[in-house]
């Protein structure tokens, strides 16, 4: 499978949840620029757009390069030297990009060098695991708060929803022949596989910027030098995951069913425990401003945390201990 995205945030609660410190340490939200073009969706493929931050900078050169704004750019990257009218006669896929040769590869180097780094938004991404029956798609997120998409916090000035998993990215500018507009793609860095998703995709996975001094120091081209950004792209084990149903596989589904957790090898619904109400909640409040307007026409399921693994426990043995728990009476609540 290709890769795939969810962000379903509607554009003003994405803002808002991308708040920051300027140099000067004063809050901030980044400004939109192309907020119109921003649609969000729960399964979000290469070829089509997404938001992302970088420095303002890069589009002001007089502003300060600790300064970020969101923009909605093409999900493939199209190297400024490209040279055919059409992006679709680029010769290889540049959706994702090793961390191993970003350095090396011609269609990431020139751009790298030049401090086009961003950051890529997502409420999570899907990874397919191997199975002799076909592949099992996984959502992968970072851990969240009891709390995540309380209705009652959306008015707040401070976001207290969904956190956001930021992924770290390479982006370019390309200007088709003839035309005025410039093309803005990205490119999403992979690394090798920690250990706890490495039973679901053993080879690459996102490069995840965790917290916001990684993701200060990704974007601060200015202060921060290409052989010490690199630096920020390891592998992290401070993420959760949970298995979906196979409706994520077609593309053109695109509402939350892609992400509610399943039960793998049972048919029935899993019944409801109190972990599972961040997920839910967060799908409910979420359709504001996104492809799912209506309450009503969330799907009827419940759903069911597989949590972050502790460090003696391999994903494995989580995933295995989580089977078996089904079926019981009541699920205790875990501890951090």
């Amino acid at each position: 499978m290709c890769g795939r995205t969810a962000c379903s945030l509607a554009a003003d609660n994405l803002r808002r949840a991308c708040a920051y410190r300027d140099r000067r340490g004063q809050r901030r939200q980044p400004d939109w620029v192309r907020q119109e073009r921003y649609q969000p969706s729960y399964n979000k493929g290469p070829q089509s757009s997404g938001p992302v931050l970088l420095s303002r900078r890069h589009l002001q050169q007089d502003a300060d390069s600790s300064e970020r704004v969101l923009m909605d750019m093409r999900w493939g990257l199209v190297p400024s030297w490209f040279k055919q009218d059409n992006p679709s006669k680029l010769q290889f896929n540049t959706s994702n990009c090793r961390s191993d040769t970003m350095l090396s590869k011609s269609s990431y180097k020139g751009a790298l060098l030049k401090g086009k780094r961003c950051v890529v938004l997502a409420d999570g991404f899907y990874e397919w695991q191997q199975q002799s029956g076909g592949k099992q798609p996984y959502f992968i997120y970072f851990p969240q708060s009891k709390d995540a998409m309380d209705k009652e916090t959306e008015g707040d000035e401070e976001w207290k929803g969904w956190r956001l998993l930021t992924m770290a990215g390479i982006f370019d500018c390309w200007k088709p022949p003839g035309e005025e507009e410039m093309l803005y793609t990205y490119t999403i860095i992979t690394v090798d596989a920690s250990k706890d998703v490495s039973f679901i995709h053993h080879r690459q996975v996102r490069a995840i910027l965790d917290g916001d001094e990684a993701i200060r120091k990704w974007l601060d081209f200015a202060e921060v030098p290409t052989q010490e950004a690199v630096k920020l792209i390891q592998p992290t084990e401070n993420i959760v995951f949970h298995p979906v149903s196979t409706f994520v596989n077609n593309i053109r589904n695109n509402t939350p069913e892609c992400v509610a957790p399943i039960e793998l090898g049972a048919k029935k619904e899993v019944k409801a425990t109190p972990d599972n109400k961040v997920m839910l909640g967060w799908l409910k409040s979420s359709q504001e401003g996104s492809p799912q307007k209506k309450e009503n026409d969330l799907p009827k399921w419940t759903s069911q945390f597989i949590h972050s693994p502790s460090p003696k426990k391999t994903s494995a043995d989580v995933l295995q201990q989580w089977l078996g728990k089904q079926g019981q009476p009541a699920a205790k609540k875990h501890k951090a």
